[in-house]
């Protein structure tokens, strides 16, 4: 087979993917391996290839590739989240440039242009992963709202309400106003901006008397139901059983006490407003206060705000402040910072909202899953330093608030049958919720037509957090060959921001329904961002073109650019300089691996030399497989990926076919050869998880292969001993090559001229490698002496002196001066260090780092002076 003279990253790509999915590579059954699971996080239907994605997956695809070829049964599990919010806000924003309104459909036709919507967008993402590379098993494609996975949605959410953990309950809820849906508390983000604090004048009933209050929202007044003082403020003393009269409304509220009351803050009166914020809410319950809502759904203001009805929250806020001046309410205005929360999904401003919504219970769910991390480690987070964060969250957890009031997601399972609110049941499916209601309600003639649905859904997490025991069919069938094979999976990667959504809860669902962890590891990645460190996003328009990077350095290059740089849990500075690296180190070995086989093999005697490096190499790939070992073992992906770069491109690039080259235009022993084409195979298996398509290629380039033995289905090379021996005398060897280099490099003596290297052999170092470093400095000869040799340049290696004559190489007179100069510039630079460290207030006040650096320094220019001299008494 030709090889190319260079490597083509696009169309080999294209035809070893298609390859590995014609041979059905990705694909995995239950068999008598041992199981290596993977489960990926779903990513929304809708969304396409961002950096974030092409880390997280190229991470994926490491770990199942080494997995696979260590002989594991790998199984990737690919699929997509139907992303309730996210889909239904695209679905909604397309169907309004149509012309048509949400609300003037029925619920049945907005699924139905849901689904419409999924099977043109969806799924694309999970394309531009096999771009990518991602050997996921593509058979097993799972989608959320499949029809088996929201039975298993509904089958729990069914158990759960029969054990007493889910319930419905009037409580106070983040609404968010342009979605018109509830959030948990964790898709609320608190961002601090820049306000203003109002201070408003009450009148007080029957008097004269005002008193004022501080509020950030003066819109809110019209929903007052009373003010409150603390008991034990004697500035209001004199209000106590008062009645104070709402500004523009002019209702009158009652003035009440309670010690909650800051009386340091603003005004040390306080309004409540019991609809609209939490802490109101509870001061209404215990003094009993009237409830007004004076917010429609989308936040625009109710008839109880008034002449605003139908008008914005923040366009009344500024319209009811200037109102409020112009009547003599409002006294003045302060700056003020306040945290304010928004949607993580919609960006709007969150609306705190009473409603009717559906509960989980979370404290008793949750302690198997906090013992699993933080007591029995039988769940590792690496970083380590998330268990910390897991341990906040799980230790204040609260109750999780599961309803949606949207239209796209799973509809919660609750039928009711009459007016009152308790007149429900709960079911798997309409016909055995009928027999419930009749039973409930005694009421026998009753039909399906006489119940109606919850028309909330639920919470897109609560279908994700069952997706490793989901994808397996493990919730409908606890008992399959499936589950009970790959289950529990292996490894999860995902990304921190995700920890209590996503992987704390799969968590608890996995002690809740299976009785044991839904995966041993959890690497974390960190944050994908730009030079400036800012976090990548559309608006910014700093996020690169995830599938026009692959087009300009291909998939390899960019996966070993993002990896090159990727600790784990910390932030990833991505630059694109990072990904022309990777697509470097392609190419390097697409040409290391053209000059191998382009060397003609014959049956001749091994050199010496060549066999030193084999035996070199081999040693020196034994223990780079060890590191590369430790680093998988802990999760520095990064890492291992440096690791066999450095092998690759330092030892068996730069110094292994060096030694074993034949002459120019000379043929290689054919012992030689099969050598070095096996450790070159062993190579492009430590690569291949980190470079599938250029490993495969070079692969496959070597020699005629079956299916069954491409790279891919090959075999991880085994850990064997490494000699410790032959490593200590390559370095050694290393250092004396180096030091004729640089004196050749300094002196500009070239290559090509021979010359003559005399040593003083004081370490008692073994003459084996001698061969090896005459043929890569071009030494006619090398001698060892008992003394120091007049007339030759000289350097060191440890106690070692070597010398190499220079008459006619270089003009002697002209290199004395030379070294003459560099020697006064030394000993200046000597006295100048030598007055730094003598200057006790700087040893005195200095860190001890540079203190470090200057005596370091001091320590450098002696030895130099040192080998200056004698190369200058050497010249004579």
């Amino acid at each position: 087979m030709e090889i190319p003279s260079k490597y083509n990253p696009q169309s080999v790509e294209n035809h070893w993917y298609d390859y590995w999915m014609k041979n059905n590579f990705f694909h995995s059954t239950p068999d008598d391996r041992e199981p290596y699971t993977i489960v990926i996080p779903p990513p929304n239907v809708t969304g396409i290839l961002h950096m974030g994605h092409m880390l997280n997956n190229t991470i994926q695809d490491v770990l199942i590739r080494r997995a696979r070829l260590m002989g594991k049964n790998a199984c990737w599990v690919p699929g997509t989240d139907h992303a309730s919010i996210a889909t239904e806000a695209k679905v909604v924003a397309k169907l309004k440039e149509q012309g048509i309104n949400k609300a003037d459909l029925s619920r049945e036709d907005f699924l139905k242009h849901a689904w419409d919507w999924t099977e043109e967008y969806g799924g694309v993402i999970l394309e531009q992963l096999k771009k990518l590379g991602c050997s996921c098993d593509w058979e097993r494609t799972k989608f959320t709202m499949d029809e088996d996975m929201s039975a298993s949605v509904i089958k729990v959410f069914v158990d759960l309400f029969n054990k007493g953990k889910i319930y419905k309950g009037n409580r106070m809820v983040n609404w968010d106003p342009e979605a018109k849906t509830t959030l948990s508390d964790e898709e609320v983000i608190y961002e601090e901006k820049q306000g203003l604090l109002y201070y408003l004048s009450y009148a007080i009933e029957g008097s004269d008397e005002k008193v004022t209050i501080a509020t950030t929202r003066p819109e809110t007044i019209l929903g007052d139901s009373a003010i409150c003082i603390n008991p034990n403020d004697e500035r209001f003393t004199h209000l106590k059983g008062k009645k104070a009269i709402v500004p523009l409304c002019d209702r009158v509220i009652p003035i009440i006490e309670d010690g909650y009351v800051d009386m340091e803050f603003g005004t040390g009166c306080l309004k409540v407003t019991p609809a609209h914020d939490i802490n109101d809410k509870a001061l209404g319950e215990k003094h009993n206060l009237e409830i007004i809502d004076i917010f429609n759904e989308d936040a625009s203001l109710n008839s109880f705000g008034l002449h605003y009805e139908g008008k914005d929250r923040f366009v009344v806020r500024k319209e009811i402040s200037k109102e409020l001046e112009e009547k003599g309410f409002l006294i003045k205005t302060e700056q003020h910072i306040n945290k304010v929360g928004t949607s993580e999904r919609t960006k709007a401003v969150i609306e705190p909202r009473l409603s009717d919504q559906w509960f989980l219970k979370m404290e008793d769910l949750a302690k198997p899953a906090l013992d699993a991390v933080l007591k029995t480690n039988e769940v590792k987070l690496f970083p380590k330093k998330f268990e910390n964060t897991y341990r906040h969250w799980m230790e204040n957890i609260r109750d999780w608030n599961i309803s949606r009031q949207l239209w796209w997601g799973q509809q919660i399972p609750a039928f009711y049958f009459g007016d009152g609110h308790e007149d429900f049941v709960v079911a798997e499916t309409i016909e055995e919720a009928l027999e419930l209601a009749k039973s409930k309600s005694g009421k026998t003639n009753l039909t399906t037509a006489d119940l109606k649905q919850d028309a909330d859904v639920l919470d897109t997490w609560f279908s994700s957090w069952l997706w490793p025991i989901s994808v397996f069919g493990g919730i409908l069938e606890p008992e399959n060959e499936e589950i009970q094979y790959y289950y529990p999976t292996n490894d999860l990667v995902t990304g921190p921001d995700i920890l209590f959504f996503w992987v704390a809860r799969m968590i608890v669902s996995g002690y809740e329904y299976r009785d044991e962890r839904p995966f041993e590891n959890v690497y974390f990645t960190g944050l994908v961002r730009d030079k400036q460190r800012r976090k990548m996003s559309k608006s910014l328009g700093n996020s690169p073109d995830a599938l026009q990077l692959m087009e300009d350095y291909g998939a390899d290059g960019v996966r070993v650019g993002l990896l090159l740089s990727a600790a784990a849990g910390n932030d990833l500075m991505f630059d694109e300089a990072l990904c022309q690296q990777g697509k470097n180190f392609a190419n390097k070995i697409w040409n290391g691996f053209r000059l191998l086989k382009g060397w003609e093999v014959e049956d001749l005697q091994q050199p010496e030399a060549s066999k030193l490096g084999i035996e070199w190499y081999t040693a020196k790939f034994n223990e780079t497989l060890l590191e590369i070992e430790d680093h998988f073992s802990k999760y520095r992906i990064s890492d291992a990926l440096m690791a066999i770069y450095k092998l690759v491109w330092d030892d068996y690039s730069s110094w292994l076919l060096e030694i074993i080259k034949p002459a120019y235009q000379k043929p290689i022993d054919k012992k030689t050869f099969n050598a070095v084409i096996h450790l070159f195979e062993q190579n492009l298996k430590l690569l291949h998880p980190f470079m599938p398509f250029l490993t495969e290629e070079v692969w496959q380039h070597i020699t005629e292969r079956t299916p069954e033995e491409a790279l891919m289905v090959s075999q991880w090379p085994k850990e064997v001993g490494v000699d410790t021996n032959i490593l200590a005398e390559f370095n050694f060897a290393a250092d004396v090559i180096s030091g004729v280099r640089t004196i050749r490099k300094e002196k500009n003596i070239p290559m090509k001229e021979a010359l003559s290297l005399s040593i003083l052999n004081s370490e008692k170092a073994g003459l084996a490698w001698d061969t090896v470093i005459r043929k890569l400095t071009n030494l006619e000869s090398i001698s060892y002496v008992d003394t120091a040799v007049d007339g030759a340049l000289t350097f060191r290696v440890k106690s070692n002196e070597y010398f190499i004559p220079i008459e006619g190489a270089i003009d002697v007179e002209a290199e004395k001066v030379k070294i003459a100069e560099e020697l006064k510039y030394t000993k200046g630079f000597l006295i100048s260090v030598q007055k730094k460290l003598s200057n006790e207030r700087f040893v005195n006040n200095a860190p001890e780092k540079v203190i470090a650096i200057e005596r370091k320094k001091l320590a450098d220019a002696e030895a130099k002076i040192e080998t200056l001299e004698k190369s200058l008494r050497s010249l004579g």
